[in-house]
């Protein structure tokens, strides 16, 4: 097992990679930019070494200065959370050139899996299920006319290299294709400096649901269950839980069995997760593959019983990964809520600021994932994640009552919250009863 690990990484994320590493006798490093000198994940860790100014590009993404920082340390590993560097494949090469090992799959897999339509030319080898749609890259806008009009509007192009809801475009009819194509193109290009796209048609009214997976140097891959993350507000995650009540045990089965498939045919290695979208008739596509741990997994955590960021860590020093697949039992029902600072009512813009007051919730089956404390700087530079709250229950009724009634201890005062905006969405009657997709906010919520 590794003695020293550098986070490269900050917010709760940093924090939990940090708690995860303490209870397992390893050092940490955490690195930071200068607005987060005083932050939780700073004052946590056993050293902190400042990366460079605000921005992301200067800091957080800046591979050379968080490499040198790694190698001043003496850091036998590199854990990258997600987002920021946690899916570049130039970092991974870079960590494995200076003999550090990077905490998740080899940069061959990240770049198998983060260009989405080889990815979906992959999946169709493993035989898993895809969305119809193009046939690798749509190169120029007559082809993408003429593949919308073989599979059927309504249709979305997508970016290649894409991720976090950037790059997408829904096409509803022809006329709306020529100016959406080269918008999406435009804001690739701009992300994630690729402008590669392709084309699936759309499920409507589908849901989003995603197979957790851990597999080892040793060709062992197990899944932990499913997570419904169908509630999303522009395709981005807003609250998560697990199992999902839209599924059959057959259809859970099928679905576990094809992402392992999914996983076997690059060689995965680490924590991953397989997204599937999930039609009324039971149907399943492959969505894409996220070569890194999620911000949703503490809701599998809480079902299964695993620490799966203890799992990463194991994998990486070579530890045979131990968990065998019918060992895997699924307990009660999690739900996450995201808890940002942004204002629902102005089209929820972000509310950097300062922390006055804080009061967090609590008690049996309660879990907050967060780097926040009285006192502290909301800075405007990064994401406007506060805290994830994680709660356990019996059964989904009570996952649900439990989360109300953490949603109304949790006090923040200094910045605005969505903490509103998540109620209205536990106590909608329609959520309640399970009846949602990826639509429901917009239609339901935000009308």
């Amino acid at each position: 097992m590794f003695h020293k690990v550098l986070i490269a990484n900050r917010g709760e994320i940093a924090v939990r990679i940090i708690r995860a590493c303490r209870e397992m006798g390893i050092a940490t490093v955490a690195v930071f930019s200068e607005p987060d000198r005083d932050a939780l994940h700073t004052q946590l860790a056993d050293e902190a070494i400042c990366i460079g100014p605000a921005k992301g590009i200067d800091s957080y993404l800046n591979m050379e200065n968080i490499i040198s920082a790694a190698v001043a340390k003496k850091v036998q590993a590199i854990h990258p959370g997600f987002g920021f560097l946690a899916e570049n494949s130039t970092f991974a090469t870079m960590c494995h050139e200076c003999n550090i090992q990077f905490i998740g799959p080899s940069a061959e897999v990240i770049d198998k899996m983060g260009n989405k339509a080889n990815a979906r030319e992959m999946m169709k080898k493993a035989n898993v299920p895809v969305v119809p749609g193009s046939d690798g890259t749509v190169n120029t806008l007559d082809d993408a006319i003429k593949i919308a009009k073989k599979i059927g509007y309504p249709v979305m192009i997508k970016a290649s290299a894409g991720g976090g809801g950037k790059g997408i475009r829904i096409i509803k009819e022809e006329k709306e294709l020529p100016q959406a194509y080269q918008s999406a193109k435009s804001e690739a290009i701009a992300a994630f400096g690729d402008d590669n796209m392709y084309m699936e048609k759309v499920i409507e009214h589908a849901r989003h649901i995603e197979i957790q997976i851990l597999g080892d140097r040793f060709g062992n891959i197990v899944h932990l269950g499913e997570r419904d993350c169908s509630l999303q507000r522009r395709n981005q995650k807003v609250l998560e839980e697990a199992p999902s009540i839209a599924i059959s045990n057959e259809t859970r089965k099928k679905m576990g069995e094809a992402a392992i498939r999914a996983a076997r045919i690059v060689g995965y290695e680490n924590a991953g997760t397989i997204e599937f979208l999930y039609d009324k008739e039971e149907n399943f596509y492959f969505m894409e593959m996220n070569t890194r741990i999620q911000v949703e997994h503490p809701v599998t955590e809480m079902i299964t019983d695993i620490d799966i960021v203890k799992e990463q860590l194991k994998i990486a020093s070579g530890e045979k990964l131990e968990l065998k697949q019918d060992e895997i039992v699924i307990n009660g029902h999690a739900i996450e809520c995201r808890i940002n600072a942004e204002n629902p009512k102005l089209n929820f813009a972000p509310s950097p600021g300062h922390i006055d007051f804080l009061l967090m919730p609590g008690g049996m089956g309660t879990r907050i994932d967060s780097a926040i404390y009285a006192g502290c700087d909301i800075p405007p530079f990064y994401d406007s994640m506060l805290a994830k709250v994680i709660v356990h229950g019996k059964n989904r009724i009570e996952a649900i009552e439990k989360m109300r009634r953490c949603l109304h201890e949790f006090v923040i005062e200094g910045v605005t919250t969505n903490i509103e905006f998540m109620e209205e969405i536990l106590t909608n009657e329609k959520y309640m009863k399970g009846d949602f997709d990826t639509s429901f906010i917009a239609e339901e919520i935000i009308k």
